[in-house]
């Protein structure tokens, strides 16, 4: 079994900065791409970006190229995502998901973190 949890969610104002990171725990870390994804009510969870397991690859939805940044410290058993330029559509419910073979597909991915709020005001 995978632990994920997720950390350094908060309230920001638009065209602010945030980073999350997320920790794991209980089987070997460094074999999974771990992706980050997000839901705002009302709306189906939705992709936002990847990072193979040996940090070679990443792949971001087109919303957050350019802006986001995905990257992980396998040492650290750590995945961060930072955040620059947000926008207000960025207020979400932030989580981080561990896959053997997933990459853009929430389906794919076999354990998740309990999320982490991230409200950007206008």
């Amino acid at each position: 079994q995978v632990q994920l949890v997720e950390s350094g969610g908060g309230l920001v104002q638009a065209g602010g900065s945030l980073r999350l990171s997320c920790a794991a725990s209980g089987r070997t870390f460094s074999r999974y791409a771990m992706g980050w994804f997000r839901q705002a009510p009302g709306k189906e969870r939705e992709f936002v970006a990847v990072i193979s397991w040996s940090g070679g690859n990443t792949y971001y939805a087109d919303s957050v190229k350019g802006r986001f940044t995905i990257s992980r410290d396998n040492a650290k058993n750590t995945v961060y995502l930072q955040m620059n330029s947000l926008k207000p559509e960025d207020t979400a419910v932030y989580s981080c998901a561990a896959s053997r073979r997933g990459w853009t597909t929430a389906d794919e991915y076999d354990y998740w973190g309990q999320g982490t709020q991230v409200t950007v005001s206008s």
